[in-house]
């Protein structure tokens, strides 16, 4: 048995998932340090992302499973894979390629907000044109 599916077998089941069955999953670019992205993932999304190297995820709105950059491009390929304290939270390291934002931007993490809850203006331009990346493809 491949060794990342025999540490997935050890870990699952072990790992906290809510009631839904998913757990979060950061994803953090692995050169830079800073967070890009939080998604949800389920036991057969996290079963592939360890087969394959590259994020798999659970869409809860969609309510599908997908692959990081299926539409864009921009995937994320894993080279470290952490689990907190209490085994409810997965931390991703990644190479990122392209941006992680559906929006265009680097990271879903670029609206600051002031302590009062007001967000500040967005300093970050978009990484990739959102629009054209996830139009319908002929």
């Amino acid at each position: 048995m491949n060794p990342r599916l025999r540490f997935f077998h050890r870990m699952n089941l072990s790992l906290k998932y809510n009631a839904d069955g998913l757990i979060p999953a950061i994803v953090q670019d692995a050169s830079s340090g800073r967070v890009l992205m939080m998604a949800w993932m389920n036991s057969t999304s996290l079963q592939s992302t360890l087969e394959s190297g590259l994020m798999h995820y659970w869409s809860r709105s969609r309510q599908k499973f997908w692959l990081k950059g299926e539409t864009s491009g921009h995937t994320q390929r894993v080279l470290r894979f952490h689990v907190d304290c209490d085994l409810d939270t997965l931390l991703f390291e990644v190479e990122q390629t392209g941006g992680a934002c559906h929006t265009g931007h680097q990271s879903c993490f670029f609206q600051e907000v002031d302590r009062s809850g007001n967000p500040l203006e967005v300093k970050e331009t978009p990484v990739f044109n959102a629009a054209a990346a996830y139009a319908a493809k002929p």
